[in-house]
């Protein structure tokens, strides 16, 4: 299973179930709520088109994605996501590579991606994949870090 480039014929509901269904237990646990709850098929098509959505499908149903979005000076990596059947696997670390490669070849130096405060596990699988905690950033509203941002320095291959 390799990570492909969704774009036309690309099933947007499929893949926005696959988001809802990886990002299910953040329901409770982060505040405020996730994005995720107003991602619409639709919207994910136009990060595809604006940006890039990277997916990685298993009998023609989406099991792993990323969406990619050039910032100044890096790649932000969001809604990294893969499915609670294939977790530990290393489809994470597939779309990770991939989006060293793409960054690699924009000619940015960096990923980085933001993870929620109370999601401990992310923090260390994000580390295990090389990143490294750089910030934090409260949501409008909040008066306490809701996020971590997490930078992994992209080299020459």
């Amino acid at each position: 299973m390799s990570p492909e480039r969704a774009g036309p014929g690309t099933d947007w509901a499929a893949l926005l179930a696959l988001i809802r269904d990886a990002f299910a237990a953040m329901d409770g646990r982060i505040d405020p709520p996730s994005s995720m709850h107003a991602l619409t098929a639709g919207a994910i098509a136009e990060q595809a088109a604006a940006g890039e959505v990277w997916l990685i499908a298993e009998a023609g149903q989406p099991v792993a994605c990323v969406f990619l979005t050039v910032r100044p000076g890096r790649l932000y990596l969001g809604k990294l996501a893969v499915a609670a059947s294939h977790r530990g696997h290393g489809l994470a670390r597939r779309l990770v590579d991939t989006a060293a490669a793409r960054a690699r070849a924009l000619g940015l130096p960096a990923l980085e991606l933001q993870t929620r405060v109370e999601l401990t596990e992310n923090h260390a699988t994000f580390r295990a994949l090389g990143f490294t905690e750089v910030g934090a950033t409260a949501h409008p509203g909040y008066d306490r870090p809701t996020s971590l941002t997490f930078r992994r320095p992209v080299t020459a291959e």
